[in-house]
Parts: structure tokens; sequence; C-alpha cells
């Protein structure tokens, strides 16, 4: 029987609003509102998929060569010792050379409890040999993330503290 070892949740609306501004430029609060008020937490779509898909936000257009960073609104709140890693939809990656910029997203266990509240982004870059723009509707999924439990050594001492994302540790 699987673990039941996490629980996901929507970023506050400014968060939200924050980082759409940030990706997107501007736009009213109003456009903001509606996309964030329609995010679905992710979800398996089975009972055998090792996968939470994540939605689009709102419908994206990626041209060949094209990159777009998406804020999901999503944050994951885990017990220690787990990790989620982030990957594209197989078919998205399949048909599309559809990938993520870091190619496996981590999200830390710490990393809810950020100032930016732990809101997962997303950076995909449409790879395509093929001259194919990919399309994703808004509600459609996009991500998938995997829940993974690890281990440490037995003189790991780590003591530092997270507050953000990438580069937050401080570490070279």
């Amino acid at each position: 029987m699987a673990k039941r070892i996490a629980r996901f949740h929507k970023v506050s609306f400014s968060q939200f609003a924050e980082g759409w501004r940030d990706a997107f430029g501007d736009g009213s609060e109003e456009e903001i509102r509606l996309i964030y008020d329609r995010l679905k937490l992710p979800c398996r779509a089975t009972s055998g998929s090792a996968g939470y898909d994540f939605y689009m936000p709102a419908d994206m257009s990626i041209a060949p060569g094209e990159t777009v960073k998406i804020p999901t609104g999503i944050r994951v709140e885990m017990q220690e010792e787990w990790v989620l890693k982030c990957y594209p939809r197989s078919g998205l990656g399949f048909k599309y050379r559809l990938q993520l910029n870091n190619t496996v997203g981590i999200i830390d266990s710490d990393y809810f409890g950020s100032d930016n509240e732990g809101h997962i982004f997303a950076k995909l870059t449409n790879d395509t040999k093929e001259g194919k723009t990919v399309e994703i509707k808004a509600g459609m999924g996009f991500m998938q993330g995997i829940f993974v439990e690890y281990g440490i050594t037995v003189d790991d001492d780590a003591q530092a503290e997270r507050n953000g994302g990438f580069g937050s540790t401080n570490l070279p």
C-alpha cells in the first residue's frame, strides 16, 4: 500500500499574481483572478499512476525553440525525507520534445515554508526538431510529479534553512 505523505495546496492569490506578472508581464487583477480561481490541484489519473498531473493554468502556445516560465499556483506540503520530482508529461515529451529546462524539477520538503509559499514553477522549452508548435489548453496536464523517499549519509550535519527556490541554500 502506498504511503500517504503529502498534500497539495494553492498558493495565495497575491503570490500567484506576483508569479504570473513576473512570467507574463502586467495582467489585470480580474484576468489573473479568473485564472487563479480555475486552478486545479494535481491529481493522479488512475489508481495505478505514479505521477500527479499538474494542469496548465491558462491556454499556452509554445513555438519551436521557445521557453516559457509557468507559475502553477501550487505548493506541496510533505513529510521530511520525501521529495517531489517533476517531469514533463510523457506524451508531450514524446510528441513535441517538450522539456523542463532543469531536466527534473526537485521540490524539497522544506520548500513549502519559503517566503514565496513554496510556489512551484515550471520552465518549459519546446525543443521540437519538426517545427511543431505546442498548444496546451487551460486545465490540460503538462507536467507530472512523483513523490520519492530518500536517505542521507550517516555523517550528515546539514543545518542551513531554506528560504526560496533556486539558489536559496547559498551553496556554490
